[in-house]
């Protein structure tokens, strides 16, 4: 006797996660691809001392399509409230490679000012991911607690200061020969950091409070 696998119906709730899930790998894949071909251009190289606008867009503009896809999306906010806790916290361990802000700087390809801030603080919130999992999985009540909700505020705040910094490097620059500044950063592989890195641990944090207040 033949056997099928189940297939639940189309308006089932795991059918509509399965369909906002699928979405979010091909908007993914779509940023990224977009970041890249946008480097590639050129397109994010701003005068020399003028506001770097075209960062501020490619940082904001997709947090704010991640908020209003939320916003009006029930099965997105479903996904995002159950996606695996611990995953999302342990992927913040990729800020460890802030370290190579600090090599930039030792070779003068970076500022001082953007390199140390940028770098020291995302080592220190990448070194701390992997006890903050380990607090997920041996404290069940872990993720309500006041140190996890801190190492997610301060992980936002590394970022949030991380971005003005290397706005302000790059305008206080202001085109000055030999002048050392951030415009590195502007073009590609760099790019990918505050373009695309950026925003999506900004997105993994948020989902992580999200998260964190459901279980108070």
């Amino acid at each position: 006797m033949e056997t099928t696998a189940f297939q639940p119906p189309a308006n089932s709730p795991s059918a509509g996660l399965g369909s906002v899930r699928a979405s979010v790998i091909l908007a993914l894949s779509v940023w990224f691809l977009l970041v890249v071909s946008l480097g590639a251009t050129g397109a994010f190289v701003g005068p020399p001392g003028k506001p770097p606008i075209a960062m501020a867009i490619g940082v904001t503009a997709p947090l704010l399509l991640f908020f209003v896809w939320m916003r009006r999306s029930r099965s997105f906010r479903e996904l995002i409230l159950s996606l695996d806790l611990r995953l999302i916290t342990g992927m913040q361990a990729w800020r460890w490679e802030g370290f190579g802000f600090l090599s930039l700087y030792a070779n003068h390809v970076l500022p001082a000012g953007f390199a140390l801030t940028a770098g020291l603080g995302d080592m220190a919130i990448g070194f701390a991911a992997p006890w903050m999992v380990l607090g997920l999985i041996r404290q069940p009540g872990f993720a309500a607690s006041a140190a996890f909700v801190r190492w997610n505020v301060l992980g936002i705040l590394d970022l949030v200061i991380a971005v003005c910094m290397g706005a302000l490097s790059a305008m206080l620059a202001g085109g000055i020969p030999g002048k050392i500044s951030t415009a590195p950063m502007a073009t590609l592989p760099l790019l990918l950091i505050p373009a695309f890195q950026v925003p999506l641990f900004l997105m993994l944090h948020i989902t992580a409070l999200m998260q964190s207040r459901r279980n108070k």
